[in-house]
């Protein structure tokens, strides 16, 4: 069964407190989703370390429960 929308949100508010993440369901089947996930937690670090750091949030559930989730992440100003 894949996840709701509602809760990739709170596992990523969970794993970085403070985010704010925009939600975007791609496909319109809720197993394909692209988040801007906005944290201060990202200052000084690659994207590549931003992005994990938004995927630890799923652990096991990446590519099972959570089928594919399109990230794109940025500081806020």
């Amino acid at each position: 069964m894949p996840m709701k929308g509602e809760d990739i949100i709170s596992a990523i508010e969970a794993e970085l407190p403070g985010a704010v993440v925009e939600l975007t369901d791609l496909a319109g089947d809720n197993d394909h989703w692209a988040a801007i996930v906005t944290a201060p937690q990202f200052a000084g670090k690659t994207r590549v370390a931003q992005h994990k750091m938004v995927y630890a949030a799923f652990g096991e559930k990446m590519g099972g429960e959570l089928h594919a989730l399109q990230v794109t992440t940025r500081v806020p100003t």
